[in-house]
Formats: C-alpha cells, structure tokens, sequence
C-alpha cells in the first residue's frame, strides 16, 4: 500500500505559540485565552484595509500583524473610530493579533480583544522579519507529511533513509553507521514532509534519540555516541533500500541504471544493497551516501567508469 499523507487543514494558535513562540520573539499582552482558535491559513495578514473599514476581502483566517504602518494609523483615528475598527476586525474570529517591532499596543483596546477571546501578542521583531520567519514556520506546520517505516540517519551532510522488510537489518546498520560518525534522525517510524521546497525527514517526540536493536531493546544513542550523534531533522536526500541476498541478480551492479523513490510528488535517489551473513552493510551504505555526495557536486564515478570503457572500446 502507498504510504499515507497527512495534510493539516489548522494549526491552533495555542499550540504555535508554544512551538514557535520562542523563535519569534512573541510574548502574550493579553489573558491566556482563545488559545483554541484556529489558523486555517499558512500565512499571516496586515489588516491596513481593515483597519481603514473594507472588510469585503479580509483574511479572517489568518494570524492578523500589526506593523508601524497600522499602527500610526490607529494612533491617528479618534478614539471612538479606533475602537469602532478594532471591534469590526475582532468580531470576525481571527486566530489572533500580533503587534510587531515591540510598538506600545492601546490599553483601551484589549478589552475588545478579551471579550471576542481573541489573545494578543508582541513581538520585537520587525515587521518583515517576522511576517517571512512566521511564513516559513506556518508552511512546516501545514506542509503534507507521511510516515515511512525504516531508519533516518545524517551520514557526513547527507540525509540516508534505510528502508527494508523487518529484520533485514536497518538498525543494526544505522548503529554501524554511528560509529563510523553518522547521527541518528529517527528509527523505525521516519517522518517526511514536503516543506518550502525540499523533503525534511525527522522522528516523533517520544522516540527522538532512541534506537532499537533485536536482542538488545531501546537504546539511548546520545548516552552511547554523545550528543553529536542525534539530528533533530535532515533533508532527504538518498533512499537506501536492504533487499535479501537471494535478489542479488536484480540490483544494478555498475550504477548505470540510476533508480527513485518518489514521494509528495517528488524522486529521491534510491540504491538497493543486497543483505548477507557477514557483509558490512553499514560500510555499504556509508559508501552510497559518500557516492551520493559527488554526484550532488557533479561527479558520477559510474559514468565516469563508462566514458573509460566507451574509449578504450573504440581504440581497441
């Protein structure tokens, strides 16, 4: 069966505020309410026509940023107009407010914001700097994601999934990989997104740095190979799939008959490396990944070897 995609539709305003809070500058100016709100689109809004009362194309789905420009125009409104546009703007159920560049938000108007529950923040942050980064942190949270069964691991800048039947050896060869100077992204279940252009492969938080060996059971990677050996997340950029010894006669031998593992749409080189009793496949892998690593530079050692068999043929 293909593997499912996730796609989000929301993220609560709650939930990105304590993943991405920190990285924003954010902090809340009001009562730790409407935390439940949802963002239904992965990209913030500038109310300015809002403010300026057209609502007939507002973004009510959108985290609402308040930037110097909204501001000192708010500041030049009376006060019965000012709270008159904030009202209209917060009666739409907006996920939340966010006021940039650390600017003085009017006390008289957080009132409004309480009884809509809607919570505002600031942000030190200028305007810019925050709508982009903000941007980029919504596009992860709403990026298609799928769970794949195999091993991720972080091989000298190159991102490796092992993939394979259960017990063709994917942990046992990521170990192997680790003391070679690898790091581990995730084991057994490999999350995938599809996100600002590239695929990025990382673990669940409750299995991040653990690994499992048959025989031996859950293993801290960080208390074994320190905490250099563990990635949090890493670019996809090579599949490496573990086929049994006896389908040794399937698997391209030279490297001429490049293969893919596509996903979200997308090819990945793949590699298949045939499993035996006593072969390092670790070693194996360690050496795709480094092969991977000069193709990406230009350099393919295989066509290479072909452009040297096709002279020598024709001097013969």
């Amino acid at each position: 069966m293909p593997p499912r995609v996730k796609q989000t539709t929301s993220v609560p305003i709650g939930e990105f505020f304590e993943r991405h809070g920190e990285e924003l500058s954010m902090k809340l100016l009001s009562k730790q309410q409407g935390f439940d709100h949802p963002i239904s689109e992965p990209a913030p809004n500038r109310p300015g026509l809002a403010l300026a009362g057209f609502f007939s194309y507002f973004a009510k789905k959108r985290i609402q940023v308040l930037g110097n420009s909204e501001m000192s125009y708010l500041k030049k409104l009376t006060p019965a107009m000012r709270e008159e546009r904030f009202l209209r703007m917060c009666e739409r159920d907006i996920p939340a407010i966010v006021v940039a560049r650390g600017i003085e938000f009017p006390q008289h108007l957080l009132p409004i914001a309480a009884k809509h529950a809607i919570p505002v923040f600031t942000t030190k942050l200028v305007t810019m700097k925050f709508l982009n980064l903000a941007t980029l942190k919504l596009e992860g949270e709403f990026a298609p994601s799928t769970t794949l069964h195999g091993c991720m691991i972080d091989m000298r800048g190159i991102g490796v999934l092992i993939m394979g039947k259960s017990g063709s050896g994917k942990s046992e060869t990521a170990i192997g990989m680790l003391e070679r100077g690898a790091a581990l992204v995730a084991d057994d279940m490999v999350r995938v997104r599809w996100a600002n252009g590239e695929l990025t492969a990382s673990a669940p938080a409750l299995s991040r740095g653990y690994i499992e060996i048959r025989g031996i059971g859950i293993v801290n990677v960080a208390n074994l190979f320190g905490l250099a050996s563990i990635r949090p997340e890493k670019r996809l950029d090579l599949v490496v799939n573990l086929t049994p010894h006896a389908d040794q006669n399937d698997v391209d031998r030279l490297g001429l008959q490049p293969k893919s593992f596509e996903i979200h749409g997308q090819s990945v080189p793949l590699v298949e490396i045939p499993v035996a009793p006593g072969r390092d496949t670790a070693r194996m892998v360690a050496i795709a990944a480094l092969d991977q690593q000069l193709r990406r530079l230009g350099y393919n050692m295989a066509d290479e070897f072909n452009d040297r068999l096709m002279r020598h043929m024709g001097n013969a």
